[in-house]
């Protein structure tokens, strides 16, 4: 294995950044002095992103790169790159320059002195919207929460030693939240705080819906947690009818009128309103489990450049 580091890189619709995030990427192995491979995965893009990382890799044989028949996700986007990737250590980086690569001299440094996995820790989330950051916040607390690891600064930029990166792509999941992952595999860790960038080019691709699926998914891919929510509203709804039984009995025995027409229609929204969310939350689940079953690839290669000079 000659390639001293592997940086993947995930790109959907981001024509724009190609050609910028190459160069800024060049100049930092060229201060490391390493043989290096850059490892493009256009996941489905529908504008020119893949015309862009093949005319490259055409003239710099550094520059590898494999495009999905379809758009499949940032995380298959990222096991794909793990996976094709060839490095004695693998960094993960975003597309439009939001994770600055500079930071990837000083995690090649931790690596270097023998750490495993160097996570890429926000020391701001830079200019978000109100909703996306308190949807974020909200996120991260539970998966935090979830995990006993605290993920409310973490990113997919990270840099892993080949041992880390071997134990993730052989994980069987098809589901998986790579975020959490890194941390879930184990072995000597360090955190390296940036400041997340502006975009250098283009819009977000995410949307309010899109941030929403996303983090569900996760969530059920990698916890259990929403499951002992069910446990806790049920025991939560067995001391309320506890309660409401003895307050109902002590009416009864001493003669006072009791409402019952209230009484009862708010016991059947509560338990209706309760069985639904516990519903919903194992419908989640049983959906995971059916995408597990059915074992289905990640993702499906429609083309590729220099992966066959590996």
């Amino acid at each position: 294995m000659n390639t001293e580091m592997s940086i993947i890189i995930p790109a959907y619709n981001e024509e724009e950044n190609i050609e910028l995030i190459v160069e800024e990427l060049e100049k930092v192995v060229n201060k490391l002095n390493i043989s290096y491979e850059l490892v493009f995965v256009d996941d489905g893009s529908k504008d020119k992103t893949w015309n862009k990382i093949s005319k490259i890799g055409e003239n710099n044989k550094n520059i590898k790169g494999i495009k999905f028949s379809r758009n499949f996700g940032k995380e298959s986007a990222i096991f794909a790159g793990l996976n094709y990737a060839k490095g004695k250590c693998c960094a993960v980086i975003d597309s439009d320059l939001q994770h600055p690569p500079e930071t990837l001299i000083e995690m090649y440094g931790f690596w270097k002195n023998g750490y495993d996995v160097i996570e890429g820790i926000k020391l701001e989330r830079g200019k978000e919207n109100k909703l996306y950051k308190w949807f974020s916040k909200l996120f991260y607390k539970l998966m935090s929460i979830s995990t006993k690891v605290d993920m409310e600064k973490t990113s997919d930029f990270k840099l892993l030693d080949r041992k880390a990166v071997d134990e993730i792509i052989a994980l069987p999941e098809k589901n998986m939240f790579f975020r959490a992952m890194s941390s879930w595999v184990g072995f000597k860790t360090i955190t390296v705080g940036y400041q997340v960038q502006e975009r250098a080019a283009g819009n977000s691709k995410w949307s309010t819906f899109g941030l929403i699926k996303y983090a569900i998914r996760n969530i059920v891919s990698f916890s259990t947690a929403p499951l002992q929510i069910v446990t806790f509203l049920g025991l939560l709804f067995l001391v309320f009818t506890i309660f409401l039984g003895i307050h109902s009995l002590y009416k009864y025995f001493s003669g006072q009128a009791l409402g019952g027409f209230t009484t009862i229609i708010l016991l059947q929204l509560i338990t209706g309103s309760i069985t639904m969310l516990s519903l919903g939350i194992i419908g989640m689940y049983i959906s995971a489990i059916y995408d597990e079953v059915k074992n289905r690839n990640r993702y499906i290669v429609e083309k590729s450049v220099n992966i066959m000079d590996n």
